[in-house]
């Protein structure tokens, strides 16, 4: 009897292993990076906008898929770019899970500061201006995408598939002001989450520079810094990159800061 509840016992652990695999082993499972975890605050964060053929160096792991005011906005929804003349722009993609139906509510995805949902792209982009200023600009799209987790994980797997590029709802129209941009995301499936490769293909960002920070579940960049340089050839896309863990994030405060400031972009006086 002890036997056959034994071999019972490592039968299940096998087909549940199976079911959690991801869409291809090489790929971060959208358990972990897609969903783009919520961070909810305790700490005020606030502050005062296709090819994979690309040269640019990455600082990756060793493995390797946000919206738009007319002009990039502050973290409070006030568009500050015309007035602020600032020649740095924050842009991120973040789609915040609808944390109440996860059980990630008591895991090391969810961190809690000031009661205010934050995905953790999201959350990271507001510390680095709070750091060094610049404008805001977060990637929305028309369509919404859906705020719980598993038709959130299949549209992103559909569109990826596809190679859908989501309508934007809104748009950076003083883009020319910028010198520099600073590119936020999460690993989706191993890539760019397709709204990002809209924002990319809507502008010209030559003679630019391009700095991105990825959230993830485990896959760091993948080739998302290599695409960003196959979608803009003309622009420089920085080595200076930033990975975080999900698991990291809720710690991550001092560690973006110091990569902040290390960029020497600050605007603050």
């Amino acid at each position: 009897m002890k036997k056959k509840i034994f071999y019972w016992c490592i039968t299940t652990l096998l087909v549940v292993g199976m079911a959690g695999c991801g869409k291809d082993s090489g790929e971060d499972s959208m358990d972990e990076s897609v969903t783009d975890t919520l961070v909810s605050s305790s700490e005020d964060v606030s502050a005062a906008g296709s090819q994979d053929d690309g040269t640019a160096s990455e600082t990756e792991d060793p493995a390797e898929k946000e919206p738009a005011a007319d002009n990039p906005e502050s973290p409070d929804g006030a568009s500050d770019s015309a007035a602020g003349g600032s020649n740095l722009l924050i842009v991120y993609f973040s789609v915040p899970e609808d944390v109440e139906t996860t059980d990630a509510v008591a895991g090391a995805s969810v961190l809690i500061k000031d009661n205010e949902k934050l995905g953790n792209t999201e959350y990271v982009a507001k510390v680095i201006q709070q750091a060094i200023g610049g404008d805001l600009f977060r990637i929305e799209t028309v369509e919404e995408y859906p705020l719980d987790h598993d038709p959130l994980v299949d549209q992103a797997a559909e569109e990826q598939d596809e190679g859908k590029r989501p309508e934007l709802l809104n748009h950076v129209e003083n883009m020319e002001q910028y010198e520099t941009i600073i590119l936020g995301f999460p690993n989706w499936w191993a890539d760019l989450p397709m709204p990002v490769y809209t924002f990319l293909e809507e502008y010209d960002l030559g003679g630019k520079t391009i700095i991105p920070f990825v959230t993830h579940g485990g896959s760091g960049f993948s080739g998302t810094v290599r695409t960003i340089s196959g979608l803009q050839p003309d622009a420089r896309v920085s080595e200076n990159t930033l990975s975080l863990s999900r698991n990291s994030v809720a710690d991550s405060e001092e560690e973006v800061v110091s990569w902040a400031e290390s960029l020497g972009l600050s605007q603050n006086e």
